[in-house]
Formats: C-alpha cells, structure tokens, sequence
C-alpha cells in the first residue's frame, strides 16, 4: 500500500497576508509542511497544491512535487476536500495510485512526523478508515442556552460534563480537540465520500506544540518565537558521541570546485574546520571522512588533518557501519554530518544525524540537529566544538 501527503497552500490568505510562506524559524511554513512529510517514513511521495507561483517555487525547493490548483478551487470559500479531489485526479495522471492520503495542512509548523506514522499505521493495519489529530483536553465546556442571543449574553449549559458534579483532572476521562494539523484517511473511502471522516474515524493524539495552528499574526509570532527558543537552546547542547564522521564535498567545502588552467580542481576550505578536528584528535575521538570519491583533493585534506578517509563508491551506510565495527563503536553513539541526498543512508544508521545549516531539504527533515553554520564555513568545528563540550 503507498501513501501520498497532499499539503494545500493556496496564495490568498486575509487573517495573516501570504501566510504560506511567512517564515517560522526561518523557514516558510510551506517548507516545514514539506520537510515533515519527507521525513514520515511511510509518506512515499510529497505534493503541494498551489495557484501560487512563489508557494510552487518554495515547495519545489523544499522537495515536494507541485498540483496546479484551478482558480475556480482555490478561492477563500473553497472547501480543502475540493482540492484534494482535484490533487488525487491530477497525482493518478502520473501513473502514482495512493491507498492511503495524509491531508496535511502548512498553519502547524510543528507536526512530528511520528506522529503522522501513528496516523497511517492505524488504516494500513486497517483499525480505522479516517483519522484524525487531536489533543486531549479536560476542559469544562460550555454553550447559550438561548442562540437567539448574543454569545455569552444569556444563561449556559454544561456540555461535556454535569454541572453539579466536579470530578478532579486524573478522575476525568478526556475528550479530544481537533487541532486541524493533519488528516489521514483511504483514498477510496474519502472519493466515495468526499469528505475527510468517514466509517472508522480514530484520533492520534499530539503535543502542545504539535496541535499550535496559525490563524492570526499573533499566533504565527508566537510559533516563531518558540522555533527560535528551541534553535538557542539546541545550538548550547552538546553532542555526546564516541566516533565522529563526515562528508567531505558540501561539508568541508562550500559544495563548489574551481578549476585551473591545467584541468586541476582546488577547493575551498575552513581553517577553523581544521582546528576544530585537531582538538578533537587530541581528546582521542575517532574521526572519519566518508566520501563517494578519493581524488586527490580529498585524500590531501584528510592527510592535511590527520584522519582516516574511506572511499563508499557505491553504499556509503555499508562503508560506515564496517568503519565502526573496525573500531568497535556502536552505531548509536556515532555522529554523521551530511549535507545531500546521498548521506540519508548513513544518517540513518547513526544515533545523531547532523546536518549543515545548508544542506539538502530531505537532509535537514532527517537530521535529529541542524548546525548554524553552512559547509565549508565551520560547520565541522561547531560539530566539533559540541562534541568537545560533552566530555568530562
């Protein structure tokens, strides 16, 4: 069975103006909608659908495939299950055929991608048809007894509780708020139905942060302020590991060569990189440079450092988990620091997947830190510096 993530993103938004792409943490909203489903492990395929030419632009970059979306569905009384019908039609056009949709909507910048797997397992293992997140809540709820009235100008009526009765919070049982994060349901069940619940609908349960949506400019500062409280606190971490490894191109190197007039490449480099690996050498942690390629660039560079480079030429997560059986490190206690595509497999094999601040969209959803600095521009010395500030 596949799995398809739809995100709707349509231009127009009058609560908060061009709110797709209004940045959380730096990054547009769309983006972190897409980075979450990318790094879902049972999401195969991304789609954003957009009549925006920059949201498009965005979602490309982000890794995501784009939905034209008709301007006659993507007008403010536009219903989500209108575009999600059309996004179906035009994904089946190219020959994808999805059992399973994730409707995930981009005003959540915090969605954990665990818990859009809980949400899929829970109709591929077919205990629910349609599900939905949702936060608990033991919240006292009220409603005018009189609706002729102005709201909260007449008497009111207990809802989910009796009045008289006042049980304390761990004597309650809770219900469910829907947090509008993200929706998963059979894809024939909702065409049959054309509406997102439908015959067994189940909730997966999500964080504080996780059920945040953005609908006001004070909510999206608020989100932003969060991001930016995590990103402070997670660069003062350190990062406790027994083996570090990196990439070189991309990593070591801004990702750019440059050529002589006789054919030679020279690259550029970071001398406090350098330091960074020296100091770590001499607190006795291993380092290795894993790269697809051994020129002589990369060979000089590790000879320069002093450390161990190992060509991967055809599977980079193979070549690492012998390097760190040769020197008995468990996996779980290694770092990876990649930047591209092709470091996905060894970031999956590590405790702690790291990436530089400008590496690839599906790297950065996959990595458990992102570094502040880019390649080639001292990213190898503040992975160094964290692993440093972790030994006793």
């Amino acid at each position: 069975m596949s799995t398809v993530a739809i995100i709707p993103a349509r231009g127009g938004s009058k609560g908060v103006p061009g709110k797709n792409l209004r940045p959380v943490g730096g990054v547009p909203l769309v983006a972190r909608a897409v980075r979450t489903c990318l790094a879902a492990t049972s999401i195969d395929d991304v789609f954003v659908s957009t009549d925006d030419s920059a949201i498009a632009e965005v979602a490309r970059r982000a890794g995501a495939e784009v939905i034209e979306r008709p301007a006659e569905i993507a007008g403010d009384t536009a219903t989500s299950e209108s575009a999600l019908t059309h996004a179906i039609a035009v994904i089946t056009e190219r020959d994808r055929q999805p059992d399973v949709i994730a409707f995930v909507q981009c005003t959540s910048p915090f969605i954990d991608p665990g818990d859009l797997d809980r949400a899929v397992e829970l109709i591929m293992t077919d205990r629910a048809d349609s599900v939905l997140s949702a936060i608990e809540t033991y919240e006292f709820l009220w409603r005018d007894a009189d609706v002729s009235l102005p709201a909260g100008t007449g008497q009111v009526i207990g809802q989910n509780h009796d009045a008289a009765y006042r049980p304390l919070r761990q004597q309650r049982r809770p219900d469910f708020r829907e947090t509008g994060a993200f929706y998963v349901m059979r894809t024939d069940g909702f065409l049959a139905h054309r509406h997102r619940f439908f015959g067994r609908t189940s909730v997966v349960a999500v964080s504080e942060f996780g059920s945040l949506e953005i609908d006001t400019v004070e909510q999206l500062q608020l989100a932003d302020a969060i991001c930016t409280g995590e990103q402070r606190q997670s660069r003062a971490l350190p990062i406790d590991v027994d083996a570090v490894i990196t990439d070189f191109d991309g990593v070591h190197t801004p990702d750019t060569a440059y050529i002589d007039a006789h054919g030679n490449e020279l690259v550029e480099v970071s001398r406090s990189d350098g330091l960074g690996v020296e100091r770590l050498r001499h607190a006795g942690l291993p380092f290795l440079i894993l790269s697809k390629e051994t020129n002589p660039v990369v060979l000089g560079r590790a000879t320069k450092l002093g450390v161990e480079v190992r060509n991967a030429i055809e599977d980079k997560a193979t070549a690492l988990q012998k390097w760190l059986a040769d020197i008995g490190v468990p996996p779980e206690r290694a770092a990876y620091l990649g930047n591209d595509v092709n470091d996905l497999g060894p970031m999956s094999v590590v405790g702690w997947p790291i990436a530089v601040s400008d590496a690839h969209p599906q790297v950065l959803a996959a990595a458990k830190i992102v570094l502040t600095a880019a390649g080639g521009r001292g990213a190898v010395r503040e992975l160094c510096d964290r692993v440093l500030a972790s030994q006793p």
